[in-house]
């Protein structure tokens, strides 16, 4: 972010900045601490949005200022259902009352009981919601998100902390693997940030064919091409947002490699 132009753009009309690291590039926002930094300064709140799965490896975003953290909890364990999201996520600090007040969905919180040892799972804050308040109340959940939340808990408490360290790892090491081989390629050049996470941008101007060629023939090997992002980013050429994750292996890395060295020859 063009810190500079955050700070002119900022007044007392602003009731929070919000920004995404990794973004939606790809790259991570370096400047994560200045921004929640700046946003105070003017009386703002500063709105992180993240992939959780950058947490095994990258400092969290409360540790670097902001104040609300929030995503989306695919990628915890969960498929695509249908290439939509399942359920997302809010955080903050649970210190901080004014928060937990207004938030929109039911806060689930553990107890202790009679028994010593023993402790219980009870809605916190209850009164708040549409069971104390009615038509009135704050919060909106759904039963499938909800479930879905029952799948990320149980793949989270699996993996544990040291589990999302290999996550996170695995994840920067095959999308860096891929962007190397790609950028060997004749005409292929990785452009933007080189700290990435999963996502990279690949720009093909040297290779004189747009994206949309370049995926359409792709399509034809059986492999599914980089999001064109000529259309939104004219300034970028003709680039592609390309995504690599845990589930793609060596075999399926080489596999692209191979087929964009065909279809750009």
């Amino acid at each position: 972010m063009d810190l500079e132009d955050l700070e002119r753009r900022l007044a007392d009309d602003v009731a929070a900045v919000y920004y995404e690291s990794p973004g939606y590039l790809g790259f991570i926002e370096s400047g994560a601490a200045q921004i929640a930094k700046i946003a105070h300064q003017h009386g703002a709140l500063a709105i992180a949005g993240v992939d959780p799965v950058t947490l095994g490896v990258l400092t969290p975003p409360g540790a670097l200022g902001a104040d609300i953290a929030c995503g989306d909890i695919q990628p915890l364990g969960m498929h695509m259902h249908a290439g939509g999201g399942c359920s997302g996520f809010i955080a903050f600090r649970d210190d901080d009352p004014v928060f937990a007040s207004e938030c929109p969905l039911e806060l689930y919180t553990l107890l202790e009981t009679e028994v010593a040892g023993e402790y219980a799972v009870a809605e916190a804050i209850a009164e708040r919601t549409s069971y104390g308040l009615r038509d009135q109340g704050k919060d909106w959940v759904g039963t499938a998100s909800g479930l879905w939340t029952i799948a990320a808990a149980v793949y989270m408490a699996v993996m544990g902390p040291q589990g999302f360290r290999e996550l996170g790892e695995t994840c920067i090491a095959r999308a860096h693997y891929a962007a190397l081989r790609l950028g060997e390629l004749p005409g292929v050049e990785i452009g933007l940030s080189p700290a990435f996470f999963k996502e990279f941008v690949v720009n093909f101007d040297g290779t004189g064919k747009t994206v949309a060629a370049i995926n359409k023939a792709l399509l034809g090997k059986g492999v599914f091409g980089g999001k064109d992002l000529s259309g939104e980013f004219p300034e970028l050429g003709q680039s592609a947002l390309c995504c690599v994750t845990e589930c793609h292996g060596q075999a399926q890395i080489d596999r692209l490699v191979t087929s964009v060295k065909e279809v750009v020859a």
